[in-house]
C-alpha cells in the first residue's frame, strides 16, 4: 500500500476495509473532515465519496454511489482537498438536479464560474433579521391559525397514507404565483412584503418514490411554477448515503439566490425521516454507540445544521423560509426525528388521519399545530387588525369542541346542553368549511378571516371572550 503523505492529485492505494457505502484508507497525513475524495473502481469508473473521520493516519470515507464493485487490492482513491462545491446559478431555477446537483433533465450543466461549498456557513445571530412579513399560501388552516412567516423553519408533520405530497405542491403552485404576481389590494388581500418581488422554490426529495417524483414534476410543470423552482431528487433506489448530501446541496443554492441575489427562497425538504434513516445507517457502519431508537447521539446537532439555514440578514433583500416534510412513524409525534425537529424549529403543522378518513383535505390537525412566529407576521397593516383574536377564539371553541365530543359519547348528543350542541354544529362546520379546501383554491387572507367570522357567529356572543367588542360588532352575523 502505498503512502499518501503528498497527494497532489496523485492516484493512490491505501484501502483498509470496506463496509457498505464505507471504505477505510490506511497511511493517510493531512487529510480533513468533509473533504472531497475520489474513487476509481478496478473497472475504470469514477465515483466521489467525502471524508467522515481522520485519526493520526486512517481516513473514513463514505462514497455516495456506494462501493458496488470495489476490490481492496485495485481500487485507488484521490484526495482533493477541499470539501464538495456545486455551481450556482439563477439559471438552475427551472431544472431538475440529482441529490448531487447533477442535472437529469436532459439540459446542459449550468453555466457559471460560481461555486459554493454545500456545507454552507452559519448566519451570525448578530446578523439576523427577526421575521416578520407573512407568506400567503391561499390555505386556510396555515394563513389564518398557523400563519407562515417569511425567514421561518415550519416543519410538516405528515404519515404514511396522508396528503403532504399534495399539501407541498399547492404551497409550491400558490406561493409562487401568489408572492410573484404584482397585486394591487390592501394589506389583508395580499401579502405587502412578497408582492412583485422575486420569489423562488428550492425543493429537495430524499428516498422518494418514482411516482411521487413523477407527481411532483407533473404538478409544477401544469401549475406553471417549475419555471421558478429548481428541483433535486434523491430517488428510493438511489443510493442512501447520496441523501446525506442533498438538502445541503439544496440549501447551498438557496443561500445563494437569497443573500446574493436578493430572492426570497421557499425551501421544502421531504422526506427528512429517510434523511435521518440514512444518518442512522452510517452511524450503524462506522460503529458508534446508538442513542434513541438506534439514531446517532449526533441527530439534533445535524438536523440543527440543516435547519438553522434559514432566515433574514440584514445586508440582504432576500431570505429563505424552510418547509421540511417529515412522515412520524406510527404517527408517533414524540420518535425521536419530529421530536428533535420540533425543539429546532418555530412550530409545526400536523396531519391527521381522522380528518382524512372524513375526506377533508388537506387533514390539518390545528390542535397540535402551531406556528411560533405568527404573532409577529400577523395584525394590522400586515394581515387584518382582528387576525390574531379570530385565531385565538377559533382555536378555543374548537378545543372545546373536543371536551363536548367526549361528553357526548358518554352521555349521547341529546343529554347536552343547547350551548354544547352549538359547539358540535360548530365544530363539524369548522372542519367542512375552514379545514377542508379543494386543493385547487386559493383563498386570500380576508377570505379566510371572513370563514372564521361565519363560524363564531354560530356561536352566542357571550361565548366569544377571545375578541374585542368592536370586532363583534363589525363582523359577528355579517
Amino acid at each position: 500500500m502505498s503512502e499518501l503523505q503528498d497527494r497532489g492529485g496523485q492516484w493512490a492505494t491505501g484501502v483498509a476495509r470496506i463496509e457498505g457505502p464505507i471504505i477505510v484508507m490506511q497511511h493517510v497525513a493531512g487529510v480533513r473532515y468533509d473533504e472531497v475524495v475520489e474513487i476509481r473502481s478496478p473497472q475504470g469508473s469514477l465515483r466521489r465519496g467525502r471524508v467522515l473521520e481522520v485519526g493520526e493516519d486512517v481516513a473514513v470515507v463514505e462514497v455516495f454511489a456506494g462501493t458496488t464493485g470495489l476490490a481492496m487490492e485495485n481500487t485507488h482513491v484521490r484526495f482533493l482537498g477541499q470539501p464538495l462545491h456545486i455551481p450556482v446559478t439563477e439559471e438552475m431555477l427551472g431544472r431538475i438536479f440529482d441529490g448531487m446537483g447533477v442535472p437529469i433533465d436532459g439540459g446542459p450543466e449550468p453555466l457559471t464560474n460560481q461555486y459554493a461549498d454545500v456545507n454552507g456557513k452559519a448566519i451570525n445571530p448578530t446578523a439576523r433579521v427577526y421575521p416578520r412579513d407573512y407568506i400567503q399560501t391561499g390555505i386556510s388552516a396555515i394563513d389564518g391559525m398557523n400563519t407562515l412567516v417569511m425567514g421561518q423553519k415550519l416543519p410538516l408533520f405528515s404519515s404514511s397514507g396522508l396528503a403532504h405530497d399534495a399539501l407541498a405542491a399547492q404551497i409550491v403552485r400558490q406561493a409562487t404565483l401568489g408572492s410573484a404576481a404584482d397585486v394591487e389590494g390592501t394589506a389583508s388581500d395580499r401579502t405587502p412584503s412578497t408582492s412583485g418581488a422575486e420569489f423562488a422554490i428550492v425543493f429537495a426529495a430524499m428516498g422518494v418514490k418514482h411516482d411521487v417524483a413523477k407527481y411532483f414534476r407533473k404538478a409544477f410543470a401544469e401549475s406553471g411554477a417549475l419555471n421558478r423552482v429548481a428541483m433535486f431528487l434523491n430517488l428510493a433506489d438511489d443510493p442512501p448515503v447520496e441523501r446525506l448530501v442533498t438538502p445541503r446541496v439544496a440549501l447551498t443554492l438557496a443561500e445563494y439566490l437569497a443573500f446574493q441575489k436578493q430572492v426570497h427562497v421557499l425551501v421544502i425538504l421531504t422526506d427528512m425521516t429517510n434523511y435521518c434513516e440514512a444518518l442512522r445507517q452510517i452511524s450503524n457502519i462506522r460503529g458508534e454507540v446508538p442513542s434513541r431508537k438506534g439514531y446517532p447521539g449526533y441527530l439534533y446537532s445535524d438536523l440543527a445544521a440543516l435547519y438553522e439555514r434559514t432566515g433574514r440578514i440584514k445586508d440582504s433583500r432576500g431570505s429563505i423560509t424552510q418547509l421540511p416534510i417529515l412522515t412520524m412513524p406510527n404517527e408517533d409525534i414524540t420518535h425521536p426525528v419530529p421530536d428533535l425537529t420540533g425543539y429546532i424549529t418555530e412550530g409545526q403543522i400536523v396531519l391527521n388521519h381522522d380528518l382524512a378518513r372524513q375526506n377533508i383535505y388537506p387533514p390539518i390537525a390545528v390542535l397540535p399545530s402551531l406556528s411560533r412566529l405568527m404573532k409577529d407576521g400577523i395584525g394590522k397593516d400586515r394581515t387584518r387588525a382582528d387576525h390574531g383574536h379570530v385565531s385565538a377564539q377559533l382555536y378555543a371553541a374548537y378545543a372545546h369542541v373536543q371536551n363536548v365530543r367526549s361528553l357526548a359519547s358518554v352521555i349521547g348528543e341529546e343529554e347536552l346542553s343547547t350551548v354544547d350542541q352549538e359547539y358540535l354544529a360548530f365544530g363539524r362546520a369548522f372542519e367542512q368549511k375552514f379545514i377542508n379546501q379543494d386543493f385547487t383554491e386559493n383563498r386570500t387572507i380576508a377570505e379566510t378571516l371572513s370563514i372564521g367570522w361565519q363560524l363564531l357567529s354560530m356561536l352566542p356572543k357571550k361565548e366569544l371572550l377571545r375578541v374585542t367588542a368592536d370586532e363583534l360588532g363589525t363582523y359577528y352575523g355579517k
